[in-house]
This record gives structure tokens, sequence and C-alpha cells, in this order.
């Protein structure tokens, strides 16, 4: 019985993994309820050549380059009655990790994701504003897509990660999605997932001011009703304005701010309590908290 799957997605980047899936064969050499999913991307280097011949895994190629949603692929193949999420870049610290994730879904059944600590390779905590800042485990908004644990059966209810939106914000859809149907996300800090590369500068600046503006509006529009919605998209094209002119990428700050806006969304919409739960996601993208740093 396959009692975890752990699935992770790459593209381009055969060296890590490569490590990622050594690191794995190696950590899960005793385990026969443990099973690993790596996706390749449609990488142009040899990463798929590598992966091919790793027979002790499942490895999936997908046709085209499709961001986030090709975990989607990874998720649909994974028999496990849990999926812990990786990047090609991380990976869990010890077997001590996964057994306490297993543990506490095993005993919790309102838990429906553990958010995972997150260290570099250094065993420096990577902390980010939508994890909570406590060395004891504490209920959490939202967790790193780097590492997290969720039950596979709500995942697959969720649809998986939503495919439109390509990079990030992907995991708060989902955390906004798992808190709407009663299920608690937990932060341990007991479980920990080492992010190797863990540098955000060397990402595409065009990027993350697309993505971030395009997807965030997308958030707002779906789960928070008016006035608040109208003062968060009026912060948020503001916040992501000033970024883009500090970056030197108007170009795709507005090509975002058009497809924010073009897209259909279905409303969702938080609960008033989910709202206040939510307090820091309200925070990020708030002008007032960002210009005063009541954060």
């Amino acid at each position: 019985m396959i009692k975890l799957s752990i699935v992770f997605l790459n593209y381009n980047r055969r060296a890590e993994t490569q490590f990622t899936s050594d690191y794995l064969h190696q950590l899960l050499a005793e385990r026969d309820d443990v099973e690993v999913i790596a996706v390749d991307n449609a990488s142009s280097d040899d990463t798929w050549a590598y992966l091919s011949q790793q027979h002790w895994m499942k490895t999936l190629q997908s046709p085209e380059n499709t961001g986030i949603a090709g975990y989607n692929l990874g998720f649909a193949q994974a028999q496990g009655h849990y999926i812990l999420v990786l990047d090609d870049d991380s990976h869990p610290k010890d077997l001590a990790t996964l057994e306490q994730l297993i543990h506490r879904l095993d005993n919790n059944p309102q838990l429906g994701v553990i958010a995972c600590k997150i260290e570099d390779k250094h065993g420096h905590n990577l902390s980010t504003w939508h994890m909570p800042d406590s060395n004891q485990p504490h209920p959490s908004m939202a967790f790193v897509g780097c590492g997290f644990v969720i039950r596979r059966d709500l995942f697959q209810r969720l649809g998986w990660y939503p495919a439109d939106f390509f990079l990030y914000q992907n995991e708060l859809d989902v955390a906004f999605q798992v808190r709407q149907l009663g299920y608690q996300i937990l932060y341990d800090p007991h479980c920990v997932v080492v992010h190797r590369n863990e540098s955000v500068n060397s990402r595409p600046n065009w990027r993350r001011i697309f993505y971030a503006t395009r997807n965030t509006i997308w958030l707002i529009r779906r789960y928070f009703p008016q006035p608040h919605a109208f003062y968060l998209i009026i912060s948020r094209l503001i916040i992501g304005l000033g970024r883009a002119v500090y970056c030197g990428e108007l170009r795709w700050y507005f090509k975002a701010v058009m497809e924010a806006f073009a897209k259909p969304i279905q409303p969702q919409l938080l609960s008033p309590a989910l709202r206040k739960e939510m307090d820091k996601f309200w925070k990020q993208n708030s002008l007032w908290h960002q210009l005063t740093r009541q954060l």
C-alpha cells in the first residue's frame, strides 16, 4: 500500500533533478510505502534522457512547458493517501520528516495540509510572509510550494493546481479553497524541507512582475467581496506599477493588468471569519500597510 507520493517538477535543471532523485532513492531505500514521481516540463537540456533511465520511480514528460500545471500530470498518477510536493531543488531533510507528516495526517482527519519548515542548504530558516514565525506547530494561512503535504483526495477535489496561473500564487489559491472546505493547514517546524537554490534574485524580473500582478488580482477578484476587492485591486495596481518602474518592466505590467481583468472569474467569496484569518494576505496587498510597514 502506497502511503505517500512524492512529486517534483523539473524544467531545464538536470543537475538539481539528479541531486533530488539520487537523494530520494537513497533515503527511501528501505521504504515500500512511498513512491516518487518526477515530471519533466519539456526541458530542452538532457534531463529527460536522465529521468527516463530512473526505473525505480515514475517519470512523466510533458509535451510542452505548462508551468505549475506540469505538476498536475504527476498528481494525477499519484497512488498515495498523501502527496508531498517538492521543487526539483528541494528535498525532505530526513526520514523523520516523512514519518511525522504521515503520522499527523493519519491521526487528524480535519488536517488537510501540512506546511513544512523550509531551510536553506546551510540549515538556516527561510521565512516568508505567509508562514508563521514559530518554533512550535501552529495554524498557518498557507504554505510554500517547495515543501508541503496534502491529502490526495482533497487535492483532487480541488482540481490540483490552477493550471492557468502558470507561476506564482498557486499555493494561495489552493490554501483558500482548503480552508473554505473546512480543512486545517498546519505549519510544523519539525517537518523540514531543504531548498537548495533558495535565491529569488536570479529569476527574471518580468516573471515576478507579470505573474505576481495578474495572479494576485485573480485571487482578489475570486475571493474578496466589494468594497474590499476594489481597495485591494487599486492597491495591487499601484504596488505592481511601482515595482514595474523600478525593474524596467512596464510592458509586462500592462500585459498582466489586461489579462487580470479579461479573464472571467467565478466568485468563491471568503467568509468574514476566513478573511480575518487571511489577514496577512490583506496586509501584503494593501497599499496603506505597505507604505506604513504595518506587516
